[in-house]
C-alpha cells in the first residue's frame, strides 16, 4: 500500500542537506508520495528504509522494458486512470505477427517493408517497435532460426509466441541479448516458463482465463521477487477483454491491488477477420489500456492512424509540444533572404515551416520561447509582445546573418508592430498573413 509523505519522512535521513533537490526531507518526502521524485535522489536513505521505500514509491502498474536498441519499449508504469489527471507515460507498444513456417525470402521482404513504417509528426519519429513470433509448428530449429534471424537482421524486438518449453528454449538461447518477451506462461506450463524467465532474466508474460487466475500466477512471482511481468487476461471476446483492461487498470490504480499491477497484452489480431476491423479494435486498446498491442500485419494506411492515436494520447495534456528557441534556416539561406517569427508551440513550428519549405522560397524563421503557446494565445497572454520579441531578434544574433533588416511577423500579431519598431528601430516590420497557408504566395510576390 502506498505511504504518506509523512509515512515516508519518518523512514529518511532528516538531514535537510538538500542534494536530493528539494529544500527538506519533508519536501521531498512530499514529491516522492505524490510521484514528483525518484528514490534514488536521496543519497543517503539506509538500505533498510530503500526496501520499504521502494515498495511504497513503485508506480502501481510495474513498468516493464522490453527489447534493446533503437525499438526498445518500456511499457507499464502508470499513475493515473485517465490522462488529464496527470498524463500516461509510456505508450503502448505495437507488435506485428510473423509465423514461425514463414519463407526466408517473404520474411526479408516484410521485415524490409515493415522497417520503413516510419512517419515524421511533430519532431517526433512514428513506428512500430515489435514482431511476435508465434510458434506454427511446434518446431524448435525453424522457430529459433526466424528469432535469430528477425534480432540479428532487424531493428524490431521480439514477442516469443509459443507454450511449448522446448520451442521457447531454443528460441531465448539465440535472441536473449535483445531481451524478447517470453509469451505465455499458462497454469499447464508456468513452472517450468517462470524458471526460463527468471533463469535468462527475461519479462514473462502471464496468461489464464481470468482475472483471478492471473492473480493467483502474479502473486507466486511477486512472493520470489520476479516483476518482469505482462498480463494477458486470455479474453478474446471485444466486449469482455475491453471489461478486462479497465477492470485491471482501475483495480491496480483505485484498490492498490499489486496482483494486476502491471502492463497488459491485447490482441486485436485475434478478435477480428480483417486489418481494418483490427484497426478500430487497437485504437481502443491504446486509448484503454493495452500495453502491448499484437497486429495481424502492419499497412501505413492503419499503422500512421493508430501511431498518431498514441502520439496524441501518451503527449502530457499539461504541458504542450515545444520547440527549441533558435534560429532555424530554411532552404539554405543568405544574407538577403527574409526573416520570419514565430513561437515555438511545436504544431505552429512545423505548419510554418512546411509552407515556407512548400514556397522554394530560403528564409530565416526565428522561434521565439511562448511556453508552448500558439501566436494568437500567446499574444493575448503576453508572452509574444512586442518588447519581447524585439529583446529576443537583438540576442539571437540573426543581424549578424542579414543585410536585409526586416522582420516578418505573424498577420494575428499585426498590434505588436510600433512596440517591436520602437525595440528595433533599425528593422522594417512587415505584416505577414494571417493564416500559415497563405505564406507562400506571400514570399513568392515579394521575391
Amino acid at each position: 500500500m502506498a505511504l504518506t509523505g509523512i509515512q515516508i519522512f519518518k523512514l529518511l535521513p532528516q538531514t535537510n542537506c538538500k542534494e536530493c533537490g528539494a529544500p527538506t526531507c519533508l519536501a521531498f518526502a512530499m514529491n516522492l508520495a505524490s510521484g514528483k521524485a525518484e528514490l534514488d535522489s536521496c543519497p543517503y536513505v539506509s538500505d533498510e528504509a530503500r526496501e520499504q521505500l521502494a515498495e511504497a514509491s513503485a508506480p502501481p502498474i510495474l513498468p516493464v522494458q522490453i527489447g534493446k536498441g533503437v525499438r526498445a519499449r518500456t511499457v507499464g508504469g502508470e499513475t493515473v486512470q485517465y490522462r488529464h489527471e496527470k498524463t500516461f507515460f509510456n505508450p503502448t507498444a505495437l507488435a506485428g505477427k510473423i509465423k514461425s513456417d514463414m519463407d526466408d525470402k517473404e520474411l526479408d521482404q516484410k521485415l524490409k517493408v515493415w522497417n520503413a513504417f516510419q512517419f515524421e509528426r511533430v519532431g517526433f519519429t512514428l513506428r512500430p517497435e515489435l514482431v511476435a513470433l508465434e510458434d506454427a509448428n511446434g518446431d524448435a530449429d525453424a522457430f529459433a532460426a526466424k528469432a535469430k534471424k528477425i534480432a540479428e537482421n532487424s531493428e524490431f524486438n521480439l514477442i516469443l509466441m509459443s507454450e511449448n518449453l522446448d520451442v521457447m528454449k531454443a528460441a531465448v538461447e539465440v535472441c536473449k541479448f535483445k531481451n524478447p518477451l517470453i509469451y505465455a506462461a499458462t497454469k499447464d506450463n508456468f513452472d517450468d516458463f517462470s524458471a526460463l524467465a527468471k533463469e535468462n532474466d527475461l519479462p514473462l508474460t502471464i496468461k489464464a482465463d481470468s482475472v483471478e487466475g492471473l492473480m493467483e500466477m502474479t502473486d507466486k512471482l511477486r512472493e520470489e521477487g520476479f516483476k518482469k511481468i505482462v498480463i494477458d487476461s486470455g479474453s478474446r471476446d471485444v466486449k469482455k477483454a475491453y471489461e478486462d483492461q479497465v477492470n485491471i487498470r482501475r483495480a491496480a490504480l483505485k484498490k492498490s491491488n499489486r496482483s494486476v499491477g502491471y502492463p497488459t497484452i491485447v490482441f486485436p489480431c485475434e478478435m477480428a477477420s480483417n486489418l481494418d476491423m483490427e484497426t478500430l479494435l487497437a485504437s481502443m486498446f491504446i486509448a484503454k489500456y493495452g500495453a502491448i498491442c499484437v497486429m495481424s500485419d502492419f499497412a501505413s494506411e492503419s499503422l500512421f492512424a493508430l501511431l498518431l492515436e498514441r502520439l496524441n494520447i501518451f503527449t502530457d495534456p499539461q504541458r504542450p509540444m515545444t520547440v527549441v528557441e533558435d534560429i532555424y534556416p530554411i532552404g539554405n539561406p543568405d544574407e538577403n533572404s527574409p526573416v520570419l517569427i514565430t513561437t515555438n508551440f511545436a504544431l505552429t513550428y512545423f505548419i510554418v515551416s512546411g509552407e515556407i519549405e512548400g514556397s522554394k522560397v530560403p528564409a530565416w524563421l526565428l522561434v521565439k520561447d511562448t511556453e508552448g503557446l500558439s501566436v494568437l494565445t500567446a499574444w493575448a497572454a503576453g508572452k509574444f509582445a512586442g518588447d519581447d520579441v524585439g529583446m529576443f531578434v537583438k540576442k539571437c544574433g540573426i543581424g549578424d546573418k542579414v543585410k536585409n533588416k526586416e522582420l516578418i511577423i505573424p498577420g494575428y500579431a499585426a498590434s505588436i508592430t510600433g512596440e517591436i519598431e520602437e525595440e528595433l528601430p533599425d528593422w522594417t516590420v512587415t505584416v505577414g498573413p494571417r493564416e500559415a497557408p497563405h505564406l507562400p504566395a506571400f514570399l513568392k510576390q515579394r521575391q
